[in-house]
Order: structure tokens, then sequence, then C-alpha cells
């Protein structure tokens, strides 16, 4: 099947947390629809400082939104992309959350890279990853004291052309076209992205759409708490 999704990361506030001293290389570079040219000397990548162990980047998406998958376009100066290629360990071990806040932590973790090697990591990565979030995460680290696989680099980088989200780019909607309205009794009107199924439910309804009243005090999703202030009926 075919989505018609939006890259809603497109022309986005973005950040990253080591700026490489050039402006030619800023975190907004990941997000401005250019990547033709995956080299430095073409300034469409964003592309952090050196000899740092943690490398963070990330967008907002401007409000939590619906997402269904992430599209990262990686650094590759025009060189085969082969174990030969230097800017494939600094990709290795990467990880993408999606998150409600600028923090990871307490974030979804949608991908984390433990089984690619200098000969296997794609130069061009998509990532299903069905949920909702005001972010979209991009993490890598080489801590001090830790020991990586063969083949990882010594420090952290974001090294990144594009990262592009797609999903629906406004609340309370879900479809292949984003035009179907979440079932309105969804807690705080968020579904999944293509069957509409909601994530939670207002406090008194219950089911996969939250069509069904609870009963005996309960409520929530699944009508798995007990409201002990309600009388009993």
């Amino acid at each position: 099947m075919t989505f018609m999704f939006n890259n809603i990361a497109l022309r986005k506030p973005a950040w990253q947390q080591y700026m490489f001293p050039s402006s030619s290389w800023g975190a907004d570079k990941a997000v401005d629809g250019k990547y033709s040219i995956r080299t430095a000397a073409g300034e469409q990548c964003t592309i952090s400082d050196n000899n740092k162990r943690t490398a963070t980047w990330w967008v907002d998406v401007g409000g939590v939104l619906s997402i269904h998958h992430i599209t990262i376009y990686f650094r590759t100066d025009d060189l085969l992309w082969d174990e030969n290629n230097g800017h494939m360990e600094r990709v290795l071990g990467f990880s993408v959350y999606i998150s409600n806040t600028t923090y990871k932590d307490g974030g979804y973790l949608c991908f984390k890279d433990t089984n690619y090697t200098k000969a296997t990591v794609p130069n061009t990565t998509t990532i299903e990853c069905i949920n909702h979030g005001q972010y979209v995460i991009y993490y890598n680290e080489r801590l001090p004291g830790v020991s990586y696989p063969i083949g990882y680099s010594q420090y952290a980088y974001n090294e990144i052309c594009e990262l592009e989200v797609y999903g629906c780019p406004s609340t309370g909607v879900y479809g292949e076209n984003c035009d179907l309205p979440c079932p309105q009794k969804c807690q705080e009107r968020r579904c999944d992205i293509l069957d509409g199924t909601c994530f939670g439910c207002v406090a008194g309804y219950k089911g996969s759409r939250c069509e069904e009243q609870c009963d005996n005090n309960r409520y929530g999703l699944e009508s798995k708490e007990v409201d002990l202030n309600r009388p009993r009926l």
C-alpha cells in the first residue's frame, strides 16, 4: 500500500547538541528538503563537532502529531558506500526516538542499531514508528569506558543530510490521507494513524475505539481504573 502522509519535519525548527564551528552545517540542514549532494562541501547536511562522546539532534514537528515512519539520508561524501567509507563507522549504533519533550529519556524508542556493521549499514534508512509526539530525536554515543563493536568510530557524530518524518500534519485525524477523524472518546483525540484505534480513552469509556461505557465504577482504556469516589450503582 502507498501512503500519502506528509513530511511534517520539512523546514521545522531543529537543534543539535554540538554545533560544528561553521553555519554551513547547522541543524536546519537536515530538514531543508535538500539532500542531492551528500557532502560537506555541498552544505546540505547537518554535521556536528568533532571529538564528542554524544551526538543529539532533534526536530520539532510543531505539536503532538501522529507519525507513521521516518526516513534518514546519511552523509556519504559521494563516495562508494562500503566498509572503506569512513562515514559508515559514525552511523553505527544510532537511535531514533519520538518524544513530547526535547529529551529522549521518557520518549518512545523507535529504533536502536545493534546489528549493523560497516558492511551492512544503509546510507538511507526508513524506520516505521507508529506513534505520537512533537519531537523526533536522533542520538548516538561513544561513552568513555564502554566497549563498542569493531568498526565503530571513536567519537559520536550527527551526519544527517535529511531526516523526513511522515505523518499527519494536524491532530485528531488518521487514515491514508489523514482525512478521517479519530473517535471522539479517544484520550486527547489520539488514535492509530492506520486504523483509528485509540491509544487511550477518556474517563468512563473503553474499547478499541472507546465506544463502550464502563461499568462498576471503572474508567479508562479497557476500564482498568477504579473510581473510588463514584457511588456504586
